[in-house]
């Protein structure tokens, strides 16, 4: 078993909240997590809605299921039976215990706001993602903290191969996954965790004809990883009417399969504005759509810099989810062609750079991005990185450094 990270965040949040919310995609380990936390609880119960009687208990009487055990509850899967938001807000209005409500959901709750805004207030959330190579690897250095703080520029740096770093990509970061032993077993799991999860999770959140399509958008995407969402050639390429894929892509969304991150820009009204990036949630789940494997990426030269791109968009995200900075994700890109891949821009206003580079070595070329954001940011810059695949650290001029990708390793 895994030790995830968030784990303390959670505890913490059982200790001044009444309802606590871990969500995040399917089969990235919030009911092994949650059951272990309540498991260490006698005075707590776990219930799990993808049981059968559970869930018709729970449709047919939600009020009666959570108000009828006096100690705390673990509810898994709650976002199938919406109406238990409503008993639980009934609940924590008579009884305001902190830790009251352990809940998760494959959906995210924040895009479904009839139940968001019925435990407003009354509910923290938190998101689960598949693992981070700290957590795989047993280690727990937070590199979000190390990149504000400077700290990463002093850590040792263990040599990554290629072939290591292959290895890692196509694996990607669901639990699942790691226990899959060749190529064709992994296939056949992402295979049938996408069937399944848009028979089931889907069809909970939204009545939708032509699920069909969904697969092969999936795919589109995961072509379209790490770069600037076009839906209208979106559209034109998967043959989805405007209206129709927008939908779509929120449900994507909402079930954690989809990630977009929007533009940085001084002006907080214009975030909005320009076009997001969109990135999928996992690079195993990337490369079986586009039919990555290691053999084939093995073969070819170079890296697929979507791909890295993408890994270091997840590892980022992983690592903000328990860190003591704070931050926000968002990227950065000039009508004159200027862009950084990743602005993370803390409570306080600061922001750190870092782009991507699929090289093992470096150019002054590769720099102009970041220095454009210095000169844009004064004030709040803190620290530009260049993530590539050499082996050093290095400096390069002020608040400028480049850093091996194998640090999140």
């Amino acid at each position: 078993m895994y030790d995830r990270h968030i784990t303390q965040n959670i505890l913490d949040a059982l200790k001044d909240t009444p309802v606590v919310l871990l969500n995040g995609a399917r089969q990235t380990g919030k009911s092994t997590l949650v059951q272990t936390l309540a498991g260490n609880d006698s005075e707590t119960r776990y219930f799990t809605l993808d049981d059968a009687s559970v869930l018709s208990a729970a449709k047919a009487d939600p009020q009666g299921l959570v108000s009828t055990f006096p100690g705390n509850l673990v509810i898994d899967e709650v976002q199938r039976v919406p109406d238990l938001f409503l008993a639980i807000k009934a609940e924590v209005d008579r009884d305001r215990r902190p830790g009251r409500f352990l809940l998760t959901g494959s959906a995210n709750v924040l895009l479904l706001p009839k139940l968001s805004e019925s435990l407003a207030g009354r509910m923290e959330i938190l998101t689960l993602w598949p693992l981070s190579r700290q957590e795989i690897s047993g280690r727990r250095r937070n590199v979000v903290d190390a990149l504000f703080s400077r700290e990463v520029v002093n850590w040792p740096v263990s040599e990554l191969s290629r072939e290591g770093l292959i290895q890692a990509l196509v694996l990607g970061g669901y639990p699942e996954s790691q226990r899959r032993s060749s190529e064709s077993r992994r296939h056949a799991w992402f295979n049938s965790y996408v069937t399944s999860l848009l028979e089931r999770d889907i069809r909970d959140l939204a009545n939708i004809d032509g699920l069909t399509e969904m697969p092969r958008l999936l795919s589109l995407l995961a072509a379209r990883s790490a770069s600037l969402l076009n839906i209208s050639e979106l559209s034109r390429s998967a043959g989805i009417p405007l209206t129709t894929l927008r939908r779509y892509l929120t449900l994507l969304e909402a079930t954690f399969l989809i990630a977009p991150i929007s533009s940085w820009s001084r002006n907080e009204g214009k975030r909005f504005v320009k076009a997001p990036k969109i990135f999928l949630n996992d690079t195993g789940l990337m490369a079986d759509l586009l039919g990555y494997g290691s053999e084939r990426l093995m073969r070819e030269p170079g890296m697929p810099g979507h791909l890295l791109e993408t890994f270091v968009h997840g590892e980022l995200k992983k690592h903000a989810g328990w860190s003591n900075t704070s931050v926000r994700m968002l990227h950065y890109r000039t009508s004159t062609g200027f862009e950084v891949d990743f602005v993370l821009e803390s409570r306080q206003g600061d922001i750190v750079g870092v782009e991507v580079k699929a090289s093992s070595t470096l150019r002054k070329d590769d720099w102009s991005g970041l220095r454009h954001l210095r000169e844009e940011a004064s004030g709040q810059f803190r620290h530009g990185y260049i993530l590539y695949r050499g082996t050093s650290i290095l400096p390069f001029g002020q608040d400028l450094t480049a850093l091996p990708i194998g640090l999140f390793f």
